[in-house]
């Protein structure tokens, strides 16, 4: 192993670490917590975190910052920008289901972010390249409601800061792209250069496209 290799890997270490524990209230914790309304398994919060490991096995080039983890996406996949549908797909790469299904809802959880972001990495042909995180990374739900999302709180997301820093420590020569204004305001926050893209949400589909793949061509 290489001496990049061997830091890359504490970096690795150091950042799985900081994933344990909720930060605070009514906020799932996706590679810790488990769901009883809908996790098969109660190992449901380790696959997401080995397929989560799968996902940061190798450096992105290219680096896509949210705002926090969704409940149709993030809480039951383990991956920003990813759900449960695509992966049981097979079109995430290095992630692999074993044909195993976390979840016990008739049908895969599919979130439209994640198929608006996947599908656009996959037409730029950089899916492979393209590491996917959350400025807040867990889940924020409605008191006594965790398949409902909430905009995290400014002390919430102030707690994200320190993970966001170490997510990015890990990919130091990728070019980074804050996804909404949540995710501006938290790169702004760290001092890290990153370009706007419009959230693929509420009708920002076609411009956050067209405005990555403008910014890849630069």
């Amino acid at each position: 192993m290489t001496a990049a290799q061997t830091g890359r890997s504490s970096l690795l270490t150091a950042f799985f670490r900081s994933l344990s524990g909720a930060p605070s209230p009514h906020v799932f914790n996706p590679w810790v917590d488990r769901d009883p309304e809908t996790d098969i398994a109660r190992s449901a919060p380790q696959d997401r975190l080995e397929r989560l490991q799968a996902h940061l096995s190798k450096s992105a080039r290219y680096v896509l910052i949210g705002e926090a983890a969704g409940y149709q996406g993030c809480k039951v996949s383990g991956i920003p920008f990813t759900s449960e549908r695509l992966i049981l797909a097979g079109e995430i790469p290095r992630v692999s289901t074993n044909e195993v299904r976390l979840t016990s809802r008739a049908r895969p959880w599919s979130e439209p972010s994640a198929t608006t972001v996947w599908g656009t990495l996959r037409r730029l042909g950089i899916a492979e390249q393209t590491g996917l995180w959350n400025a807040f990374p867990w889940h924020p739900h409605k008191p006594g409601n965790t398949h409902s999302n909430r905009t995290p709180t400014k002390i919430e997301r102030e707690l994200g800061l320190p993970l966001l820093v170490r997510f990015l420590l890990l990919h130091r020569n990728a070019q980074v792209f804050a996804v909404g204004r949540n995710a501006e305001w938290a790169l702004r926050a760290i001092e890290w250069k990153a370009t706007p893209l419009r959230h693929p949400s509420m009708g920002g589909a076609s411009r956050f496209a067209a405005q990555l793949a403008a910014a890849i061509q630069n």
